[in-house]
Order: C-alpha cells, then sequence, then structure tokens
C-alpha cells in the first residue's frame, strides 16, 4: 500500500476510538449498537475501496482528466495566439489597403484637375480659333460687300452718266468720254 493510504486507515480507528458512544454507557462494540455497526460498515467501505485501489483509480482518472484540461488549455492558448496573429495581419491588410485606396483616390482626383485644365485650355483655343475665322469672315464679308457697293454703284455712275451724256453730246463725243470714264472707274476701283 502506498504510504498516504496506510496513514488513512491508521487515522480511522483513532477517530472510531474517539468517538463519543465510546465514552458513554455499554457496549460500543456490539451489533446492537448503531454507532458501531456503522463505523464497522464504514470500515468494511473503505477497506474495500482499498483493496480494489479504488483511490489509484479515481486519481488516475484525475490526472487524465487534469491532462486532458492541461492539453485544452494550451489548445486554447495556441488558438487564441494564431486568432491574435491573424487578427494583427489582416489589420495591416486593411490599413494596407486603406492607404492604397487614398493614394488611388488622390491621384483620381489629381488626374481630374489635370484633365479639367487641359479641357479649359483646349476650350479656350477652340474659341479663340472660332472667333478668329469669325472674325475673318466677317472682314471678307465686309470687303466683298464693299467692292459689290463700288462695282454698283460704278455700274449705276457709269449708266446714269451715259444716259445724260448722251441727251447732252453727240455720239463720239459720247463714246469718247464713256472710255474715259470706265478707265477711271476701273483704275479708282483696282
Amino acid at each position: 500500500m502506498k504510504p498516504a493510504m496506510r496513514k488513512i486507515l491508521a487515522a480511522i480507528p483513532a477517530f472510531a476510538l474517539a468517538s463519543p458512544a465510546i465514552a458513554g454507557e455499554g457496549a460500543f462494540l456490539s451489533l446492537k449498537n448503531p454507532e458501531f455497526v456503522v463505523a464497522l460498515g464504514f470500515l468494511i467501505f473503505v477497506g474495500v475501496l482499498l483493496y480494489f485501489r479504488i483511490p489509484g483509480i479515481v486519481a488516475k482518472l484525475l490526472d487524465k482528466r487534469a491532462e486532458s484540461i492541461r492539453a485544452e488549455l494550451e489548445e486554447a492558448r495556441k488558438l487564441r495566439e494564431e486568432a491574435q496573429s491573424i487578427l494583427a495581419s489582416y489589420e495591416r491588410k486593411l490599413k494596407e489597403v486603406k492607404d492604397q485606396a487614398a493614394k488611388i483616390i488622390e491621384s483620381a482626383q489629381e488626374e481630374a484637375e489635370l484633365a479639367a485644365k487641359e479641357a479649359k485650355e483646349a476650350l479656350k483655343e477652340t474659341i479663340a480659333r472660332r472667333m478668329q475665322a469669325a472674325e475673318e469672315q466677317i472682314a471678307s464679308a465686309r470687303a466683298s460687300a464693299v467692292r459689290e457697293v463700288r462695282d454698283q454703284a460704278a455700274t449705276v455712275a457709269v449708266q446714269a452718266a451715259r444716259d445724260v451724256l448722251a441727251k447732252q453730246i453727240d455720239a463720239t463725243k459720247a463714246n469718247k468720254l464713256i472710255e474715259e470714264g470706265i478707265k477711271e472707274a476701273a483704275a479708282k476701283l483696282h
């Protein structure tokens, strides 16, 4: 037997002898005494437990349970560390993604501002070209209108002069004057 069991077995009779029933009157070691019967049953029960080595079996079961609890605690600690490492990894990735998103947004804003500036400049250039073309067309139309008016005025003047001279001048003198008028008008127009 183990030394711990021997100590327990040695302590049991001491407790039995210190019982108040022993101190009282009458025979304690009689089967008619209920305290003796209970003490005897308890001793037999403890003896059976010790004979079949139940405390050792219970101790082994408790040791196995303690070991399984230790293993579960170790597994839980490992899982916790792994979860913390995964969480830290995801937090780093999230920070990287946020940084990348901020950079992309900043780049897109810069590109949009640059495109807007380029579009404004292109629009200004287009407007300036169209204004120049319109001014040139207006100047060309004005010059054409002035020429047409001069030509028409010259034609009308020549016709009026012809009519007036035809009434006042004879044919030879009229031809001479007409030719001089046409030459003057041609010289002034060109």
